[in-house]
């Protein structure tokens, strides 16, 4: 029916694409055709971004030339850097940080007014912003830690390693950058989730890859989204600081009407598959550093609400987020720098949207059922 109201355009086909495709009910994710367990386990995130821009994996030579030009655009400018001071002079949340800088890379881009659908030109736009999102975060990290910003290195490093060692201002273990590459594979893309969906708007009226890239980080940054992540860790914090046995904690949770971050998913009935390979990485990573409390915790909670509590007959299952934070905590990474790492990966996705959306575009204007009233009678202002 015309009529029909699904809310949160639950179930609504807006757009073809062939960028990612989910299976929620045996919980399969594939990037233009291959499985997110092999991308994750053996390629890189420079790889993957290959992957979604061009349509295909890249060769040797060709990913040589890919990282070495995203390396030469990692670098932003100074006026960048004082606005972050500025921000966090004043305690800006990160995300918000972010969604401003993104904003102002659009001033010393050279084609800033190039049309968008220019499609290389938007593309050499998307791969600057994702380029430099790494270097505004660790910039902005230290600013309010009271550090100087460290400019990026060359590609020396990865993606994920160069984000690290801005950061920290140390070249990262092998095991650190391998994990952290993983995770920016892991959440690289995920078929219309709302950033996405807000970019994909945003491009169709015509406005520039830095107006839907913002737009994509403001979506990102609310907890029913990207912020989920920091919501898991610092209830895993507080389960922790409370002395209790999680599964204990668990249950009051539940008892007193609590809702336990991390669990349920608009497209998957089952378990996330990018939960699982992160439940196994933050396996790994406590087992390495002889601390596996964080991954320990989140283990005992899903166990016990899966298998007792009745969440597995609800459809409610450990989603990406469930384990993220475990991951990042462990790599040293603030609590509230996670949903900015998320927005550091999914830009990639957001860009490769923004030039499908650009590539056959027509503008998104879906209607509203209109309930208010159609018949008022005009009252002159001194008669109210």
């Amino acid at each position: 029916m015309a009529d029909e109201i699904k809310k949160g355009l639950e179930g609504v086909v807006v757009a073809e694409s062939e960028l990612s495709y989910i299976d929620g009910d045996i919980g399969k994710l594939v990037y233009r055709g291959y499985a997110i367990e092999d991308l994750s386990a053996d390629a890189t995130y420079e790889e993957v971004l290959y992957l979604l821009w061009h349509g295909s994996l890249p060769t040797r030579e060709e990913l040589d030339t890919f990282s070495e030009t995203m390396a030469e655009e990692r670098a932003v400018d100074d006026y960048v850097l004082e606005a972050l001071a500025e921000l966090a002079a004043v305690d800006e949340a990160p995300m918000a940080a972010l969604r401003s800088a993104v904003s102002m890379l659009s001033a010393s881009d050279p084609e800033a007014e190039t049309e968008p659908q220019d499609l290389e030109a938007s593309l050499r736009k998307g791969r600057r912003i994702t380029a430099k999102v790494p270097t505004i975060l660790a910039a902005y990290q230290r600013l309010r830690d009271g550090e100087e910003p460290l400019e990026p290195k060359g590609a020396a490093l990865s993606h994920a390693g160069n984000f690290l060692y801005m950061l920290t201002g140390e070249e990262p273990e092998w095991v650190a950058e391998e994990t952290l590459d993983m995770a920016l594979t892991l959440h690289a893309d995920h078929g219309l989730n709302a950033s996405t969906f807000a970019s994909m708007v945003i491009a169709s009226t015509l406005a520039d890859t830095y107006a839907a890239v913002t737009g994509g980080v403001g979506a990102l940054s609310g907890s029913l989204h990207g912020g989920a992540n920091q919501d898991v860790m610092e209830t895993l914090i507080e389960v922790d600081r409370s002395a209790k046995d999680p599964v204990e904690w668990a249950k009051d949770a539940i008892d007193n009407g609590r809702k336990i971050p991390g669990f349920g998913h608009r497209v998957y009935n089952v378990k996330d598959p990018r939960a699982v390979i992160l439940e196994e990485k933050s396996r790994d990573l406590g087992d390495a550093s002889g601390e596996r409390k964080w991954y320990d915790h989140a283990n005992k909670i899903e166990t016990y609400l899966v298998e007792e509590a009745g969440f597995k007959e609800k459809g409610l299952a450990p989603n990406v987020d469930f384990y993220s934070g475990t991951v990042y905590y462990q790599l040293g990474i603030p609590v509230d720098m996670f949903t900015p790492i998320f927005a550091m990966s999914r830009v990639g996705g957001w860009v490769a949207h923004v030039l499908e959306q650009l590539e056959d575009n027509r503008i998104m204007r879906p209607r509203a059922k209109y309930t208010g009233e159609t018949e008022a009678d005009w009252v002159p202002i001194d008669e109210r």
